[in-house]
């Protein structure tokens, strides 16, 4: 048989190994602090489950870090929409998780505690707001100016002149916050913001305003709505303490706008104690009382006592426009307790407070208040509250009836004192009182010469309900051109329809028959008929009747 020579083995080859996938990946950090493996579209298939994955990298990162940015965006999220006491709890928290990070962050902690204060702030808790500055005491004490980006310098500063500011050393405040304010030269919306915020906690509120429409230009050319929310809050607010009150109306309207759009509840009732405020001044008292219920919804549910306060201010300064001094002291009395309304507030409405309780006859309660509020001009940081001391005084020796010199000096001292002030509002309070006061002692002459500038300073800022009680006072001294071209301005700065409802009224008709002839309803009549008579100074149809009437005659 033949044999045949084995056959070569064929060469074996070994199986070949499965191909590794190229995978197209990155990190990323997002906004929590948290890290991510991103996928390319193309790969995002060779994951089964990303989110384990994004786990893993997550917890291979500093997780004190991570948390703390976690806690800073729940923070904030509730300080829009939520408790502000939820808050201010998250916000230190992410401050406390952040300082014990390796490596701290100084930028995520000055931010983090800057922003517990606000909270703490808003709720109107002082302690709290101290509690907050002190978590960060080593990292405010430890970053220089020098040694971080301007940013975080100014982060810095701001804490340091806020907590300054807290515990009323106004002195220690005043460098960290000028740095502040002067870095207000930039065009960063965010600086511009903080000099704005800066300049109104010392006082400066012509130099909060520019600062603010500074900033609220730069966030609407940067497309920062939510920026331009908040720099409208405090332009606003700064504008109104300026005596600006048309322009801090315009304000509010807008970021009202802006907080509606948002959905965010607590700005929205902020803008809203803002604009009750501005319509207590122009005398609409439906406005005051619509604004204000809103605000106050809001604010008593999250625990927003700074708005409450602002938001009871307007209805006490509606009802002391109205000549209800009795409920205006009596709504006020709540707010200048020592545990009653916001901390920064309260001395701002306690000349409110002391003319309410002054002509209730509650003297007894306004002698402390003016007390505090000699306290508060002592500290320098609002030019308008010697002036507004002095007025005060002199309604207190009135009512104690002191010689009459002295009375007169005091208010003769208040009005030079308002001569560093700014706006019209609060002079014009100064000389309608004093004119008032003048009046009663049988001066007539005197008192026409100082309600005649107390009318013309009502009638440049807007402040209709205080128009119409210098009007009221000026017929009382028997004055009658003057009061006449006054009155017949007033009667043409009505609306057209309030016009015609006030000429119906004069002939006699009955808010029925106004409302038959008009094809309206009674009470849309009777809301018009109580705004005529806010903003011409009458409370009866008989007093409208005889204006309407005179004012036809000339």
């Amino acid at each position: 048989m033949q044999r045949h020579p084995p056959r070569a083995a064929a060469p074996t080859t070994p199986p070949a190994r499965p191909q590794t996938p190229t995978v197209t990946a990155t990190l990323r950090r997002l906004d929590d602090g948290s890290v991510a493996l991103v996928l390319s579209d193309a790969d995002a298939h060779l994951l089964d489950e990303p989110r384990p994955l994004l786990v893993r990298v997550a917890a291979r990162t500093r997780p004190d870090a991570t948390r703390a940015r976690s806690e800073l965006a729940r923070g904030l999220r509730a300080f829009g929409d939520g408790p502000m006491g939820d808050a201010h709890a998250s916000l230190l928290l992410a401050a406390t998780l952040a300082l014990r990070s390796p490596g701290a962050d100084p930028r995520l902690v000055l931010t983090a505690v800057l922003a517990a204060a606000v909270a703490a702030w808003s709720a109107g808790d002082r302690s709290a707001c101290l509690t907050a500055l002190e978590a960060a005491r080593s990292t405010l004490t430890a970053t220089r100016p020098t040694d971080t980006e301007t940013g975080c310098a100014l982060l810095r500063d701001h804490l340091l002149g806020l907590h300054s500011l807290l515990e009323q050393r106004t002195r220690d405040a005043a460098g960290p916050l000028r740095r502040v304010l002067t870095h207000g030269c930039d065009d960063d919306p965010e600086t511009l913001h903080r000099a704005a915020v800066a300049a109104l906690l010392l006082g400066e509120v012509e130099d909060a305003c520019r600062a603010g429409g500074r900033a609220l230009a730069a966030a609407r050319a940067h497309g920062r709505d939510d920026l331009a929310a908040r720099t409208l809050e405090h332009l606003a607010y700064a504008e109104m303490r300026a005596g600006h009150h048309a322009r801090a109306r315009a304000h509010a309207h807008e970021g009202l706008s802006l907080a509606l759009r948002s959905g965010h509840s607590n700005p929205t009732a902020h803008h809203r104690a803002v604009l009750a405020l501005t319509a207590s001044v122009e005398g609409d008292v439906e406005a005051v009382a619509a604004q204000a219920a809103l605000a106050l919804a809001t604010a008593r549910r999250h625990g927003l006592e700074q708005t409450r306060t602002l938001a009871e201010w307007a209805l006490a300064r509606a009802d002391l426009g109205r000549g209800r001094a009795e409920a205006a002291a009596a709504r006020l009395s709540g707010l200048v307790r020592p545990d009653g309304g916001h901390f920064a507030v309260q001395p701002l409405l306690m000349p409110c407070f002391i003319e309410a309780a002054v002509l209730a006859g509650r003297t007894d309660e306004a002698r402390p208040a003016a007390d505090a509020l000699q306290t508060w001009a002592g500290f320098g940081i609002d030019r308008a509250a010697n002036a507004q001391l002095a007025r005060c005084r002199a309604l207190l020796a009135a009512a104690r009836r002191a010689p009459a010199d002295t009375v007169d000096a005091l208010y003769r001292h208040a009005l030079d004192l308002h001569a560093a002030d700014i706006g019209d509002y609060e002079r014009a309070r100064t000389r309608l009182l004093y004119g008032n006061w003048l009046r009663r002692r049988r001066r007539p002459r005197e008192a026409r010469a100082v309600l005649r500038d107390a009318l013309h300073g009502f009638e440049r800022c807007g402040a209709r309900a205080g128009a119409g009680r210098a009007r009221a006072e000026l017929r009382a001294t028997g004055e009658t051109t003057a009061v006449l071209t006054g009155e017949r301005a007033a009667l043409s700065s009505l609306t057209p329809h309030q016009s015609r409802i006030a000429r119906y009224v004069a002939t006699g008709a009955t808010n029925r028959e106004v409302a038959q002839a008009l094809s309206v309803s009674v009470r849309t009549v009777e809301h018009h008929l109580r705004n005529i008579f806010a903003a011409l100074g009458i409370r009866s149809r008989v007093e409208l009747a005889r204006l309407v009437a005179e004012t036809a005659r000339r």
